[in-house]
């Protein structure tokens, strides 16, 4: 093996941290091996049992990790957690520093993802925007069950009143990683949408979103009129 390869914290200081493939960030997280495995050898192989997808690895929490992967402790697994988490949240965080236009449902996903990423439960959540799209503000509006959540369409409409919303988004999870729209989906996004209405309000689009990927009414051409 290469140096480069054996030396990632030294990669990074020398070429920066996005020089660092997966496997390399997660042996500069870890620091060591466990028994019978070095440190890329265990990288390699827990992101191989993931395919390759972070976005796995970072839903679980500190308990499954350290009973899927053997050897590894508790100080090991919250730290590449953490460090994965770190990096969900600055990723949310970017996008308040100045004004954020949500001007397609990709925006959208990638901004609600860190608030709703790897939950065991449905959250109801909308997006507030000024006339210009940008974010004035996100709530939770609802909190709920595996399958289902209470959405209370007067506590929608009081938060966008006081923030003086000109239109929102609204966003929920669905911790099955089914995508399709339910029935009472379709019933609720129909009600919002037209007490929106009476207060001058526009609702873009609703994105159902798990950690595999998004549903937009908007972009399917489901958004009630």
């Amino acid at each position: 093996m290469g140096a480069n390869n054996d030396m990632p914290r030294e990669k990074a200081l020398a070429n920066g941290l996005k020089a660092l493939s997966d496997k390399e960030l997660m042996a500069a997280i870890f620091s060591t091996g466990i028994k019978g495995k070095d440190v890329f050898e265990l990288s390699a192989d827990i992101l191989a049992d993931n395919g390759g997808h972070l976005s796995i690895i970072a839903a679980m929490e500190p308990a499954e990790f350290i009973e899927r992967y053997k050897g590894i402790g508790p100080a090991k697994a919250i730290t590449l957690l953490a460090g994965i988490e770190l990096g969900v949240r600055a990723a949310a965080d970017a996008m308040t520093m100045t004004d954020t236009f949500v001007n397609n449902s990709e925006n959208v996903y990638r901004y609600i993802h860190a608030k709703t990423h790897g939950l065991d439960h449905e959250q109801f959540w909308v997006i507030y925007l000024k006339q210009n799209n940008a974010i004035l503000d996100s709530r939770m509006i609802g909190s709920g069950g595996w399958a289902a959540t209470a959405v209370d369409i007067r506590i929608i409409m009081r938060e966008a009143l006081l923030l003086r919303s000109a239109a929102m988004i609204l966003v929920h999870n669905h911790p099955s990683g089914n995508l399709t729209p339910s029935a009472q989906d379709r019933q609720l996004t129909a009600d919002i949408v037209a007490a929106a209405k009476l207060m001058k309000m526009r609702v873009l689009d609703h994105l159902i979103v798990s950690d595999k990927g998004y549903y937009s009414f908007g972009d399917e051409g489901t958004m009630p009129s």
